[in-house]
Parts: C-alpha cells; structure tokens; sequence
C-alpha cells in the first residue's frame, strides 16, 4: 500500500494508529505500505513527539524533552481512549491509574496533550443554562445513597429489525448508580410497575422517586398529578418528586446519563432489539463497576452505593391510621362517601384507604399513607388538594 499523494497524512496517521495500537509485526505492517522501517520508525517518533502536525513533510524533530512520556505509556493511553471514546482526561488517568498500578500515571495535562496530538479532541459549543435558584432549591436533595431515586424514558430510536427501542432508566441520584435500563414495549403503568418491582425487590426502596411529569409517572388532569403509579409509590411510603414543567435540568444527572448512553450504545452500534438489550446490559455494567466519576472523586457508583435498608414486603393490604381518623375506602371512580354524599378526590387511589381527620373551622385533612394531599370542606362537601389550599 504505497502513499497517496492526495491523503498522505491521513495515510501516515493511519499508519501509526495501527503501529501503536495492534500487535502485526512492524516490518509486515511497514510492507503492507509499502515504506522501509527506518520510515516507519520516524513517522512513528514524530507523531509521539509532535502529534498529527509532526506527519507532514515540512516538520522537524522538536528537541527531546526530559519529561517526554515513554512510548509504552502513550500506547496505553491511546488504547484506553480508543475503547472509550467519549470519557475525558481525568477519567482516562483513573482508569490507567486502576489498569496500570506499577506504572506512573500522567498528568491529566499530558494525556490532553497526547489526545490533542491524536486529533481526538472534539471541539464543541457549549450552551449555558441559568436556572432559577428558586426552583432547584424546591427539589429534594440526597444526603446518602437511596434517598432520591430518578426515572425517565430515553428518547426512542430502531432497531434494525425496524423495532422501536425506548429505555426505561432507574438510578441513584447519590451514588449515580443505574438500577435499572430496560427496553419497554410500551409506557404503560403496568409495565413500568413491573420493571419497578424487580428493582424493590433487588434493591430495595428510596425514600423518593424523582420524574419528569410525563405519563405514567404524573397526568396533568388529576389532583396533585396523582396517576396509579406515583400512588402506588406513596402507598409504600415513597415521596414522589417531579421536576418543573420544561426543566430537564432539574435532573440534569439523568439527562448525562442519557446522552451517555446515546453516544456510546445508540449512535455506536446497529443491532437488532434482541441484541440491544444484552449491549445496554454489557454498557451499565462498565457505568457502574468500570468508569470513574468526577462527582464521586473518582469512585465507580458501585463503590458508592448500598442497597437500601428499605426492604419491599410486598404491595400494603390495608393502611393502618391513627385511631382518631375516620378511615374510607375510595371507589373505583375515585370518590368516597361522608353522610351518603359522594366526594371526588382522583381515580388514581381508587382502592386505597385514606384517613380522614377532623380539622377546626368544619374541615377534615385528607391523608394517604403518610402524606396530607389535601381537605375536605364540610360546609360544601368539597376537596380541595393542599395545593388549592395554598
């Protein structure tokens, strides 16, 4: 393969690639382009010396730096970027670090210099949010693993069996851990519930659940956003948490974690749905046991996270209140009855029991579980949401 004119850089960065990072013999690989291994060597020595502009004609060996890294050490920091593509410096020098105990760890300057030298250093516009101060201190924040859990659909894409692939992805806000990204066939409650029980079971239950407001996790036409599913989580004892309307921001770890997850699974490979899954799986492994994290001082999330102490019992029977609650059973089309008068709260605790107790001024403060969602006038037989109260 002799040199073309028209691409000769590409053709000696081509070249050097394959010299650093496969294991042909250099004099088969020098004769496969058709130059002798002295030419070999020095298109090799200028790359590791000057990067991708040391490989036209007009460069010249710049003077040999005490400090220069060995050859060895590039060639393991190259084949580190190589197999990860999208992980920056400082998580390339904690990999190393882990790969390589008996072998000085660059600095987090010179592996740049190194990936600059290789022309993998992508240049982006970086677009800045200013978020309201106001509305991120609304949101619950954790102090340990398991006392935020987030969930979110990713953005669907297909297969190349012309199937529609749409991950569910659960994990820990804390810990950054990722319970969970499951291929659905669909959004409903019931298999969202079921995708949810096998991770309770696993692992245990937060304390809150934080989501967009998108179904089946909040319906903009029920009282307090309430669907059968967010109720379900209260019913155990969870808090739901939803972001603002409009502001991904607000789980911003979540969203890195999706465009991760589009970089290096969506956009890498073409598969079949089948195989998409064992690929996901094989990529949250290496998420959670492999790949440092900045937020975590370079921990990996299992080395962070515990399962929670929690444990799922399995769905309440019944819920036990105060022996001065009046308690009722809601209906199936979402009402109780005080004195032979229905009062609607929402379908979305059809089945549940809530506690009812007696407020001064002819009121009654509705409970579910744990939580006050809202009153009961006595004087119009109307309920009104702690939201409508406010």
């Amino acid at each position: 393969m002799p040199w073309k004119e028209i691409n000769l850089m590409d053709q000696r960065l081509e070249f050097v690639h394959r010299a650093l990072t496969e294991t042909i013999p250099f004099s088969t690989l020098c004769k496969e382009y058709n130059i002798s291994r002295k030419t070999g060597y020095k298109w090799k020595q200028r790359f590791l010396d000057s990067g991708y502009s040391g490989l036209s004609n007009q460069s010249t060996r710049p003077n040999s730096n005490p400090n220069q890294l060995s050859e060895d050490t590039v060639i393991k920091i190259l084949q580190l970027k190589f197999a990860h593509p999208s992980w920056g410096a400082r998580k390339i020098q904690r990999i190393f670090e882990k790969s390589y105990p008996f072998i000085d760890v660059p600095s987090e300057s010179s592996i740049k210099r190194i990936f600059d030298k290789a022309g993998l250093v992508k240049k982006k516009r970086v677009s800045r949010v200013n978020p309201s101060q106001d509305l991120l201190r609304q949101m619950i924040q954790p102090d340990n693993p398991n006392d935020v859990w987030t969930v979110d659909f990713k953005g669907w894409w297909y297969s190349l069996d012309k199937n529609k692939c749409l991950p569910l992805t659960i994990r820990d806000e804390k810990s950054k851990f990722i319970h969970d990204v499951r291929l659905m066939k669909n959004q409903t409650t019931e298999a969202v519930k079921e995708v949810f029980l096998d991770t309770f079971k696993k692992y245990g239950l937060p304390k809150v659940i934080r989501s967009d407001n998108g179904s089946p996790f909040a319906a903009h036409n029920s009282p307090l956003g309430l669907t059968r599913l967010s109720a379900w989580w209260m019913s155990l004892g969870i808090i739901p948490d939803r972001i603002n309307p409009g502001c991904p921001y607000q789980n911003g770890g979540h969203e890195r974690m999706h465009r991760d997850l589009k970089m290096e699974v969506q956009r890498q490979y073409k598969a079949n749905l089948s195989f998409y899954q064992n690929i996901i799986n094989e990529w949250r492994n290496e998420f959670n046991t492999i790949r440092p994290h900045e937020a975590l001082n370079y921990k990996t999330p299992f080395e962070v996270y515990t399962p929670s102490s929690l444990k799922y019992r399995g769905d309440v029977d019944e819920i036990l209140y105060p022996f001065n609650f009046e308690s009722r059973k809601v209906s199936s089309s979402g009402a109780i009855k005080l004195k032979n008068i229905e009062i609607f709260i929402t379908n979305a605790l059809a089945g549940y029991q809530l506690g009812l107790e007696l407020k001064e001024h002819n009121r009654l403060n509705v409970w579910f579980n744990k939580f006050l969602i809202g009153e009961i006038d006595l004087q119009t037989y109307s309920f009104y949401t702690i939201q409508e109260r406010r």
